[in-house]
């Protein structure tokens, strides 16, 4: 892990910060004996850029996954805007939270406008006999979505490519689909996972200008990422997870610097890490030929 200054300057806080958008309280998520996240706070406020870092296996996929509606949390509730998701990904992304994934999720062999048109199907209310019939309304809502998904491709520089098919496009320009397309759902929370991820440096530096900017539209953003320079530049906290726990929380030069960070990234123990219980537990047990069910905690992402 990178812990020194990085040449780039980050981003000044926001004075302008609103309310919570998205309050997670406690969440865990457990899967049999394995516990993947525990017990985890978090808060995104409006206008905000916070950043969801650690190290492999640490559990920040999981954690996405119960935000979203693809996981039921074993524990905790999350909120968006003050009211309790329901359990199911398409009504969060209703509700106004969009995300990306680790694994570029488009359809391949769909065009790029039409994969951005996907995105749209919760904010159009047409039905199945207006599309049988195609009224006036039906062909005004396709009129509608279309001008608004070439909005998006234009913003993400893909409007040149409209018609050309998802699985041609180089793999920088297909992460910017996969934006494109959450944003046509019209969040107020964007969701990105690793959006970086094998990546040239010029193209990281792209998609750097281009959350910016999607916070500038007025879209609050949480991002995960193994890109630690891009992260310390981008954000306006960051939160740790450490074997599914929250380490720490702060901006993004009191994390950088944080022994506990160091150490976890470099695999070195500390004092209070995260599971130290659970191990000692597991010691104790073993040495009086007592142990049962392996309490350790397991880690996934």
């Amino acid at each position: 892990m990178t812990t020194t200054p990085t040449t780039d300057s980050a981003p000044a806080p926001r004075s302008g910060t609103g309310g919570a958008v998205l309050e997670a309280s406690g969440v865990t998520m457990r899967f049999g004996g394995l516990t993947a996240v525990r017990d985890v706070d978090l808060t995104v406020r409006a206008g905000e850029i916070v950043g969801l870092i650690g190290p492999n296996g640490a559990g920040k996929t999981t954690f996405f996954n119960c935000l979203t509606g693809l996981y039921i949390p074993t524990e905790g509730t999350v909120r968006y805007k003050g009211t309790v998701l329901p359990h199911r990904s398409h009504l969060v992304t209703q509700a106004g939270i969009a995300r990306t994934f680790q694994n570029i999720r488009l359809f391949a062999n769909m065009t790029v406008l039409e994969n951005v048109l996907v995105g749209r199907h919760t904010r159009t209310h047409e039905g199945l006999l207006s599309a049988l019939v195609r009224g006036p309304g039906f062909r005004r809502a396709e009129r509608d979505s279309e001008q608004r998904a070439m909005e998006l491709l234009d913003f993400t520089g893909l409007a040149a490519k409209r018609d050309h098919l998802a699985r041609n496009l180089p793999y920088g320009e297909q992460r910017k689909l996969e934006i494109a397309r959450a944003l046509a759902s019209e969040p107020g929370l964007l969701l990105l996972d690793e959006p970086t991820a094998g990546m040239t440096a010029i193209e990281t530096t792209a998609t750097r200008e281009l959350v910016l900017a999607i916070r500038e539209q007025g879209t609050a953003v949480l991002v995960i990422e193994h890109d630690m320079r891009f992260i310390f530049n981008l954000c306006d906290r960051v939160a740790v997870l450490v074997q599914g726990q929250k380490l720490i929380e702060g901006t993004p030069e009191t994390v950088q610097n944080d022994d506990r960070v160091i150490a976890a990234y470099l695999g070195t123990p500390f004092d209070g890490e995260p599971g130290e219980a659970e191990a000692a537990e597991v010691r104790a047990a073993e040495q009086t030929g007592t142990a049962g069910t392996d309490t350790t905690q397991g880690k996934a992402d």
